[in-house]
């Protein structure tokens, strides 16, 4: 570290402590060339997670926007809030986790339409008619004839 009086690059640390929330190391350090104490902090830098949007651009992930895309595809629906922060929160790790922290917004897509499904059906449809832009009623009672279908096969038999 380079003293900030004489320019020395020789110092030694007295002091080290951790702020209250262990984002920072303040360090008390000596210069060695003239004896004089000085303060640095060090933090970890970060990276910011980015979203790579279908035309190429890369934009900010945004937990806040995924949550408020959910919220209206749940809209008067009977899902808890805290069903959707949940997927909001798994989807979040899997951005920061990824290599370069990029994700594409197709598995991010992916990803919410799973959720969506298990939670509830008729936000599922909802958020699917936007993100997979069906083109006519065609493609969109297909994909609840999907719905119905995978339905019936967990159907339990009454006894």
């Amino acid at each position: 570290m380079k003293c900030p009086f004489c320019s020395a690059n020789d110092d030694r640390v007295v002091d080290s402590r951790e702020s209250a929330q262990g984002e920072v190391i303040r360090r008390r350090r000596e210069c060695l060339g003239c004896q004089r104490r000085f303060t640095s902090y060090e933090r970890i830098e970060e990276v910011p997670a980015m979203v790579i949007k279908k035309d190429g651009r890369r934009e900010l992930f945004d937990p806040q926007k995924l949550l408020s895309g959910l919220l209206k595809a749940c809209e008067k629906r009977a899902v808890p809030r805290r069903s959707l922060e949940s997927l909001v929160e798994k989807i979040s790790t899997l951005v920061q986790e990824a290599p370069d922290r990029e994700v594409a917004t197709e598995v991010i897509g992916q990803k919410v339409a799973e959720g969506l499904r298990r939670l509830d059906q008729v936000a599922y449809v909802r958020f699917a008619s936007v993100y997979r832009e069906f083109q006519d009623v065609e493609e969109f009672l297909d994909e609840i004839r999907g719905l119905v279908g995978r339905g019936k096969g967990r159907e339990r038999k009454k006894t």
